[in-house]
């Protein structure tokens, strides 16, 4: 069993107090894999006294050294990324080799992206005589979920590295592992004591302790809707800066033109990846209703095709969902779709056949949806693909946008119709005949599924203030 019962504050591995022990459970085969310390108060309190007094010196570090010391992290993150992936694949249950690609990888991504943006970020501007400038904001707390937890961590530990801010991170205590591993990294690259610190923990204890502290100038929250809105009540009283990327509801337009095929597998893979545990699943697929059936043999070939097994092993297959609450969930929504009057393609409730233990969920694919079923509403988190047919683009369009959610959304179709319909959809990212994703752009939504952008300029600018000098070049 991987232990973790410190935390790191300050530059050094110490003991919680008053903290309580928690074991981490292996998703697939339902036994401890990691145990950590939930932290306190006291904690969280000793962990924000080291960011505030690394504040004053780090915050006026040169750019320069700042690039240095990413280079310096960078080196050290890749000499660990094995022992990251081990760690995502047996406490989330991410194939190991997804966890070594993707999981792992999109860190490297991020690091380099912030690198590239403190290369080229204006820091000063002149207007007129006077003279605006950008500077870290401060102090912030992060809280990061346990899909994709490299992936959420160091994007917003890149950026608020090279923007001169110190941090207290809260890693999911679903994936804790990957987290405390980090810190090593940090570590060994030579990050100053306090610019980093790390304390384990859950939401309603050290991450609501985060939200209030008054000495917390940002909070960069990943998570569900309903978490971020208490993340930002807790803030609301210090009227600090909250930053959110929060659930999700994506839809896939198969428009005119488009190659009903790649359409269908460039959506379902989106979704199985990571076993639809991914914010950004395009979860609901439009199709012209002319098209429907061959849309739902087209995606039903591939859901069955869809092996699942064991996380520790390489290969195509998928894992098991995060924890017994999750695949419940799933459970749930799956019965309601069909209580709700969904065609069941394949899959459907219960574990996969020949699969006894672990929280796997079967590839499942509903047609004949309508957007007002609870599959079509609710964030299912699971390989689950509701297809939904549409009279016109402009039904096409109003379908999409019928969520609370707008994170991004994914357009199939001809150049003409991919450039009518775009512009239209109320998402932030827009995903043009499955491109992919891109470090360097602006990653964020619209509605409730946050505020803010992380990644490449876009996510560093988060992370400053902005000053006016009135005068100072006069």
């Amino acid at each position: 069993m991987r232990s973790y019962l410190k935390h790191y504050i300050g530059g050094q591995w110490v003991e919680s107090e008053g903290g309580t022990r928690h074991e981490v459970i292996d998703p697939a085969t339902e036994a401890a894999t990691t145990e950590i310390t939930l932290g306190s108060q006291a904690d969280v309190d000793k962990a924000v006294a080291a960011a505030k007094a690394a504040f004053e010196s780090f915050s006026r570090t040169s750019v320069e050294d700042r690039l240095a010391l990413i280079e310096r992290v960078i080196a050290e993150y890749k000499a660990r990324m094995d022992d990251m992936a081990q760690a995502i694949s047996a406490e989330m249950g991410a194939p190991l080799s997804l966890a070594k690609t993707a999981q792992v990888g999109s860190g490297i991504g991020h690091l380099m992206s912030a690198a590239r943006a403190l290369k080229e970020f204006a820091f000063e501007e002149a207007v007129g005589n006077s003279l605006v400038v950008h500077e870290p904001i401060g102090v912030v707390a992060m809280i990061t979920p346990w899909n994709w937890p490299l992936n959420q961590i160091v994007s917003k530990v890149a950026p608020a590295l090279a923007a001169g801010c110190t941090m207290i991170l809260k890693p999911s205590e679903e994936a804790p592992s990957c987290a405390a591993i980090f810190a090593e990294v940090m570590d060994a690259a030579g990050v100053p004591a306090g610019v980093f610190n790390l304390v384990n923990g859950d939401g309603p204890g050290v991450g609501t302790a985060l939200s209030r502290h008054k000495d917390v100038d940002m909070v960069s929250f990943t998570g569900s809707t309903r978490a971020g809105i208490a993340v930002a009540k807790n803030a609301a009283d210090t009227v600090k800066r909250v930053h959110q990327e929060l659930g999700g509801k994506s839809p896939s337009l198969m428009l005119e033109g488009a190659d009903v095929a790649a359409a269908v597998k460039g959506t379902l893979f989106s979704v199985l990846l990571n076993s639809g545990q991914s914010c950004i699943a395009p979860a609901r697929l439009l199709v012209p209703a002319a098209l429907e059936k061959e849309a739902a043999a087209a995606a039903a070939d591939v859901m069955k095709a869809t092996t699942c097994g064991n996380p520790s092993e390489e290969g195509r297959h998928i894992g098991p969902v995060v924890n017994k609450t999750q695949w419940e969930k799933i459970q749930g929504l799956i019965r309601k779709g069909m209580e709700e009057g969904a065609t069941l393609e394949t899959g459907g409730p219960g574990r996969p056949d020949g699969i006894d233990t672990g929280y796997f969920v079967k590839p499942t694919l509903f047609s004949g949806v309508r957007n007002d079923m609870t599959i079509a509403r609710e964030e299912i988190f699971g390989p689950v693909v509701t297809i939904i047919p549409y009279d016109s683009e402009d039904d096409a369009v109003r379908i999409a946008n019928d969520t609370d959610y707008g994170l991004s959304a994914v357009v199939f179709g001809s150049p003409e119709a991919v450039k009518r319909v775009a512009p239209r959809l109320r998402a932030g990212m827009v995903y043009i005949n499955g491109g992919q994703p891109n470090p360097d752009l602006p990653f964020g939504g619209y509605k409730q599924s946050g505020n803010g952008r992380e990644h490449g300029k876009y996510g560093l600018a988060e992370f400053m203030e902005v000053k006016a000098m009135v005068g100072a070049l006069a």
